[in-house]
């Protein structure tokens, strides 16, 4: 069992993913962690007792921060605070996200500054490792105070209320802690305040797009290769030469993908075609250039790898943050009131995110117009419906891919609806307290959503590349897209009789999402 060491400040996107997909990883914190958790605990303590005024703790929340709240009602305080944000609507967050959730906020806890018992981590540690998940409904999170609402089910998992997933099976919150070897927590001061006020459910989904956009990137250069080879299209339009003359990283990545995918060099257009004459007007063995959704894959995908990039940075430090409210700080004895819990970053990271998807579904889309549409196939069938002599009485009886280009078409647009920025609709909440807020948990589950759509794009044109690799034949493939075609085969057989397809997307959809088209998959230099 591998183990991951929390400290604060050094927890990975990787990491992250790991225990959302339930891996076999143990989470403990580090011996630094703990004393720094220790600390601000102790100041917390003695402030309370000198009297102080401290946001949350002695005082009310929100518009009724200037109540102050005698020291017998600290406690119900907190109580009360998880209870009235329980207003959570909409579909139940996957496993996934609870898991990644989990992770997250305790990372954030660990850093130390927040003011928490170390018995308070112990029990989201237990929880994490004993895969004890929170029920968390989607909606309701403006994404300030950070993820109030959502995250206010973690406090009612940890206090014992409602029900959970304890290891697959719905279970009493209480009974699932008990089995676990744990009690449900009584919140001290602050600690229900620092469990809802961050920005750890929007972060967890960020984490998650990210992964699977990732994937996303590679199949989608997968298919861009496919669909060069069954169009007969010019390699060259992915030479080192082109790329390095404007050499966006993703860009150049993505080109040298497809380089290695096709199994060719930065040749030159003349090694392509034959040579034309000067002296007559004539008609080239094929274009010069291929249409634009084929020859600016390397530009369409490399735009989505370098906002994976940056993405994956600004979302590294948001889950490796304090990103509640308030702070302590032990080494000079004070309490800091801010807005870390503002989740600007992942939701402009996401909208970013959701509209490069977006695109290279658009892309995937464009392409297989082209494959299926016979005026621009370059001689393969009409609908990629299988060869059939001008005496078949089949003919106009088969419709192949009619049904998938729609299919594809519909989840596009869908996929493009969605690129409204979620950030760009702050409301103000709370009698004008949260008078600007992120919108990023919006964002960062619109991202879901859209990569979701597209990998079905992109499952639905894998399908048809495979069709038209067996109309064309299987000599136009190099030796990695030809692996990638028999892959696709053992999912999905040739069509030769319309029938259902939605079980093939499916099943196809499910080979991207367990990474058959990762990077290493792809076998590049």
């Amino acid at each position: 069992m591998n183990v991951i060491e929390l400290d604060g400040q050094s927890l990975t996107l990787d990491q992250v993913m790991a225990v959302a997909k339930g891996k076999d990883v143990r989470v403990v914190m580090t011996d630094d962690a703990r004393k720094r958790v220790v600390g601000s605990d102790s100041m917390k303590r003695e402030m309370i007792e000198a009297g102080a005024p401290i946001y949350g703790v002695t005082s009310g929340f929100g518009d009724s921060s200037a109540q102050q709240i005698p020291m017998r009602h600290v406690e119900e305080l907190q109580k009360n605070l998880i209870s009235f944000l329980a207003t959570g609507t909409g579909p139940l967050a996957t496993a996934e996200v609870s898991r990644a959730t989990l992770i997250v906020r305790t990372n954030c806890l660990v850093r130390g500054w927040s003011g928490v018992r170390e018995g308070l981590i112990d029990l989201l540690l237990a929880c994490i490792n004993n895969d004890v998940l929170p029920l968390i409904p989607e909606q309701g999170s403006v994404g300030a105070s950070g993820d109030l609402v959502p995250l206010s089910y973690v406090g009612r998992m940890l206090t014992g209320h409602g029900d959970v997933m304890f290891q697959g099976s719905l279970t009493p919150a209480g009974e699932a802690l008990n089995r676990i070897g744990c009690e449900p927590i009584v919140f001290d001061a602050k600690e229900g305040l620092a469990v809802v006020n961050g920005t750890s459910f929007m972060a967890a989904y960020a984490a998650i797009a990210i992964s699977q956009a990732r994937q996303l990137a590679y199949a989608a250069t997968v298919c861009g290769a496919l669909a060069s080879q069954v169009l007969l299209g010019n390699p060259d339009h992915y030479g080192q030469f082109v790329v390095e003359q404007k050499p966006h990283p993703g860009s150049v990545r993505s080109a040298a993908l497809m380089r290695s995918l096709l199994g060719t060099t930065s040749g030159a257009i003349g090694k392509t075609h034959e040579r034309a004459s000067i002296e007559t007007t004539q008609t080239l063995d094929r274009p010069l250039q291929d249409r634009y959704s084929v020859r600016c894959v390397p530009q369409i995908i490399g735009v989505l790898l370098d906002t994976l990039d940056w993405a994956s940075s600004w979302v590294t430090t948001e889950i490796n943050s304090s990103n509640d409210n308030p702070l302590f700080d032990p080494e000079n004895g004070t309490v800091w009131n801010g807005g870390n819990f503002y989740g600007g970053h992942v939701g402009l990271a996401m909208d970013a995110l959701k509209t490069a998807v977006a695109s290279v579904s658009d892309m995937l889309d464009r392409q297989l117009e082209l494959i299926v549409d016979e005026k621009f196939n370059n001689g393969l069938t009409a609908n990629l419906v299988p060869w059939m002599t001008d005496t078949d009485e089949r003919r106009g009886l088969l419709h192949g891919f009619k049904g998938m280009q729609i299919a594809a078409s519909a989840l596009t647009a869908e996929a493009l609806k969605l690129t409204m920025p979620a950030t760009s609709f702050s409301r103000s909440t709370e009698a004008h307290n949260q008078d600007k807020v992120s919108m990023g948990t919006i964002a960062a589950r619109d991202a879901r959503t859209v990569i979701d759509l597209t990998r079905r794009v992109a499952a639905i044109h894998l399908i048809a590349l495979s069709q038209a690799v067996d109309i064309r034949g299987v000599e136009v493939l190099s030796p990695a897209t030809e692996s990638y075609f028999r892959k696709l085969r053992e999912v999905s057989p040739f069509v030769s009789e319309d029938r259902a397809l939605d079980g093939d997307i499916t099943a196809v959809a499910a080979l991207i999402e367990a990474g058959a088209f990762d990077e290493g998959a792809c076998g590049a230099e």
